[in-house]
């Protein structure tokens, strides 16, 4: 499918929740799965014929400037910088001089699972949405006659449980940007952030409309519990997998990367190891090991363990930042 939508994916977040891997390392390139969470969105991106990206980039951003053009060297790529926190409607506002035409914004911190070309196509402005337990994390929507009648930023009242899931389209992004602009222009803000959901208010205010679109594949990768569930899921839906030769046992699923050196050891299930690490000894499930870290005498279940660390001992469930070292008594 031919389209000439620009991608706006907004990685700025400091991404507290997941401290203390964020301290030095941005949230997206975290590992989920066999990539980090950012590898993800550009592979289904690139799958889905989209050249133009336009990437919001802030906290430990020349990380994320690293990895894409290592990685993604067929993406037209512009970044726009969000050096203050100010909420979601800012951080797309700062992309308004990088993106003409269409724009397709896909939140830096979930990894979806959604027929794209249908949800692009046609005349309508689209936002995904799904229902949740819990609506008072999230903006939330209310439908009328199948489009968005109302919506509310993370209400304290329960007002739907329709969520927003963090996938937009649009035809005409300088409606949006206006918007946005008029937001910027009369400093409003809700619970102290410039809004997206705001700006779409407006935009539905002035009798414009957008369709809501049930999106069911959304994985959020935001907080540590989440991020493994999200690798759980990921690594269900991979299919023969190769493993590096060694000394170890594999309960699958399991991503194994082949620079990982892994001797007298049983991972799985649900475990990715990344690059350049080292196993030994261990007992491992249910865990992401993120590239170079070493792990030896360990037995962990329900862990992070960041770039670089070092675990030696036998603990049940961690969650430590890159270069963090741990040593238990065996």
């Amino acid at each position: 499918m031919k389209h000439d939508y620009t991608a706006v994916i907004p990685v700025a977040g400091t991404g507290t929740r997941l401290r203390p891997h964020t301290y030095t390392y941005p949230k997206v390139l975290l590992t989920v799965g066999d990539k980090p969470i950012l590898g993800h969105i550009l592979d289904k991106l690139k799958e889905n014929n989209f050249k133009k990206i336009c990437l919001v980039i802030g906290y430990l951003g020349d990380k994320v400037r690293q990895y894409v053009s290592s990685n993604y060297p067929e993406f037209d790529v512009s970044y726009a910088v969000q050096e203050e926190q100010k909420g979601l409607g800012h951080a797309i506002w700062l992309t308004k001089d990088y993106v003409k035409g269409p724009i397709f914004i896909i939140l830096g911190d979930t990894i979806i699972e959604a027929d794209l070309p249908s949800f692009l196509k046609g005349d309508c402005d689209k936002i995904g949405v799904k229902k949740v337990s819990d609506p008072s994390r999230f903006g939330v929507v209310k439908v009328k006659n199948g489009y968005i009648e109302h919506m509310v930023e993370k209400p304290e009242k329960f007002v739907s449980d329709l969520a927003i899931v963090g996938l937009y389209s649009f035809k005409n992004s300088a409606l949006l940007f206006n918007s946005l602009s008029e937001l910027a222009k009369t400093g409003k803000t809700t619970k102290g952030e410039m809004q997206l959901t705001d700006a779409m208010a407006l935009m539905i205010k002035k009798g414009h409309k957008i369709k809501p679109v049930n999106t069911e594949g959304w994985f959020d990768c935001g907080k540590p519990e989440t991020l493994l569930a999200t690798n759980r899921h990921i690594l269900s839906r991979k299919k023969a997998i190769k493993y590096p030769k060694g000394s170890f046992f594999v309960i699958k699923p399991c991503y194994i990367s082949a620079k990982a050196k892994i001797s007298n050891s049983i991972i799985g299930p649900n475990v990715s190891v990344g690059d350049g690490s080292v196993i030994e000894n261990s007992i491992i499930s249910d865990s992401i090991i993120n590239e170079n870290a070493v792990i030896k005498n360990a037995n962990l279940d329900k862990s992070l363990i960041g770039p670089s660390a070092y675990v030696s001992g036998r603990i049940d469930s961690i969650n430590i930042g890159e270069n963090s070292e741990i040593k238990l008594s065996e």
